[in-house]
């Protein structure tokens, strides 16, 4: 019996046999180039030169060619303030949201796994909400419920409950980065073995007190990472700040303003500094967070024990709830109640024959997608080496290297990401702009698909590929008969994230783009007012790219589900 399933095994993952059709035939040929070492060498060089010569060095050198601008500010007091405040707000903005995250995100995240609740589910949905729309879509919605007279302001006679300005995009802020939090936490909790809990339990211990001094330490970092990733989201985030920003600026909006302005110097300026001391910011926290001991290790026993009370469980579930509900869902999701009314009015009869700023949407939703389709099929074919050489630590110790800088991407602003790439390859080597689009929609991209496959390829015993090496398979082919089949789940959703990523990106685009618009660049012009527009016309606008995202992940979830 072992001698028949190992040679099932063999000829599943070695192919023996003649091939007969054209199929065949050509991973015949596959196999074989797979099996010489230098077509291998060959084509894991190709991948990480491609990473560091078109995705890595291009974002550094970008800003660096333009450094004989950045002092030129300084003998602009005024527009020298200005920099300063935007890049301090950044910041601020960032700290600030990414721990408030971590604080509301963390009770959801726990009653999704520990509740047990016939609500778990659809809670848990529901949390991604503010993931899966579009930014632009995003930051309008939150613009009407909060600021705009048919709105929430409605219910307390006011024009507008809170204005355009700081509060605004911390609380939009809030709602797009929350979603990270608890999709962290949710799997980490998923993953957790709760018997040291059930040992500090049956020693007397709290529940409340368990969680402060045994499981959170134990998941310190996931906690860390979940902040890290809140923490970068806030700070690249450019459209849907625009939109709520008002005169307020950080450091994306005056980067925009700069830009708009035609001022090169303090865009420059900002964002060498958002580039620089973000990658500082960002890999301190990653190094030191883990070594840090959270603090307050002292019991308090009848405190605790009353924080344990179900009384006090139930409040801390309600005013979870509350929050999740009032300050992420429902601003979320006001942007449907203008875009039906748009379609009632007429505005959706205009919009299909073109009539109008129409054909211009048409035209910019055909690029994004054009963009967002190329960019997933270069990072599936060029990301997909780089993740084996990571996951499997080919590389020795310039393996840990190569996963450090492939975390660069994701660290810094989308804008000043932008500009630097813009300045790289439109300024320096002129290359035409739809292809610099794609290059900086590629760098932003990147690392979700590296990181998606490195984890997953990670999580397979490296033992069975060994054991079909030895039986005399080829690479590839225990890539398409063992490997494949394991992480495509994976590889699909990494490619679902690549895809919605680009097609949502603002911040580069409005750095890198002169003349071409993307869907939510333009969406953030009719918003601005900069190209005239009825509401009606911003709000079928905006509901017709949340309804194309959502189609978008749909078919595409079908998919993976079809091929489980």
């Amino acid at each position: 019996m072992a001698l028949t399933t190992g040679r099932v095994f063999k000829e599943c993952v070695t192919g023996l046999g003649r091939p007969r059709t054209l199929s065949e035939r050509l991973w015949k040929v596959l196999d074989d180039l797979s099996m010489n070492t230098t077509v291998k060498l060959i084509s894991y060089s190709l991948s990480v030169v491609f990473f560091i010569f078109l995705i890595l060095l291009p974002l550094i050198l970008g800003i660096l060619l333009k450094a004989n601008l950045f002092w030129e500010i300084f003998a602009y007091p005024e527009l020298m303030n200005r920099a300063k405040s935007a890049i301090l707000w950044s910041f601020i903005i960032a700290f600030t949201v990414s721990t408030l995250d971590l604080i509301a995100g963390l009770p959801l995240a726990w009653f999704i796994v520990r509740s047990g609740s016939r609500w778990t589910k659809i809670v848990d949905s529901m949390a991604d909400i503010p993931f899966i729309i579009p930014t632009a879509a995003l930051g309008y919605s939150f613009l009407l419920f909060w600021s705009r007279e048919e709105g929430i302001s409605s219910l307390f006679g006011f024009d507008s409950l809170i204005p355009p300005g700081a509060l605004l995009v911390m609380l939009l802020h809030f709602a797009f980065s929350f979603p990270v939090i608890v999709r962290v936490m949710v799997g980490e909790l998923m993953n957790y073995r709760e018997v040291y809990e059930v040992a500090a339990g049956t020693l007397g211990a709290q529940p409340f007190t368990i969680a402060r001094t045994v499981t959170l330490p134990m998941l310190k970092p996931a906690l860390v990472a979940s902040f890290l990733l809140a923490f970068a989201r806030s700070l690249s985030e450019t459209g849907a700040t625009v939109m709520v920003a008002g005169a307020f600026e950080n450091g994306p909006v005056f980067i925009k303003n700069a830009k708009d302005a035609g001022l090169e110097s303090p865009m420059v300026f900002v964002s060498s500094i958002l580039i620089f001391l973000s990658i500082a910011i960002f890999f301190s926290i990653d190094i030191m967070g883990p070594r840090m001991r959270l603090p307050f290790r002292k019991v308090w026993p009848n405190l605790e024990k009353k924080l344990s009370s179900a009384t006090a469980v139930k409040a801390r579930n309600s005013l979870t709830f509350v929050v999740f509900l009032g300050l992420v869902i429902l601003p979320s999701l006001f942007i449907a109640l203008p875009a039906v009314q748009a379609v009632i009015d007429g505005t959706l009869i205009r919009a299909v024959r073109g009539v109008g700023p129409w054909s211009r949407f048409w035209e910019s939703i055909t690029l994004s997608y054009a963009i967002g389709t190329i960019v997933t099929v270069v990072n599936v074919i060029l990301g997909l080496p780089v993740a084996i050489l990571v996951a499997r630590n080919k590389l020795g110790r310039v393996t840990s290297v190569l996963n450090m800088m492939v975390n660069i991407p994701i660290v810094i602003p989308s804008v000043a990401l932008g500009v630097s790439l813009r300045i790289f390859w439109r300024d320096t080597f002129a290359l035409p702009e739809f292809w610099a689009l794609v290059l900086a929609h590629t760098a932003i991209t990147y690392t979700y698909f590296v990181r998606s496959m490195s984890a997953a390829i990670e999580g397979i015993s490296q033992e069975m590929e060994e054991v079909a090496s030895t039986l005399g398979s080829s690479p590839i082919a225990i890539f398409r008969k063992i490997t494949f089949p394991l992480t495509k789940y994976s590889l699909f959703s990494g490619a679902i994230l690549v895809f919605t990523r680009s097609v949502d990106e603002t911040g580069a685009t409005i750095a890198v783009s002169e003349k071409l618009r993307t869907a939510p660049v333009l969406l953030v012009d009719w918003v601005k007012g900069t190209i005239p527009t009825s509401r009606s016309d911003i709000a079928l606008g905006i509901g017709f790219l949340v309804v194309l995202s959502f189609a978008v992940l749909l078919a595409l979830r079908l998919l993976i589900e079809g091929r489980k």
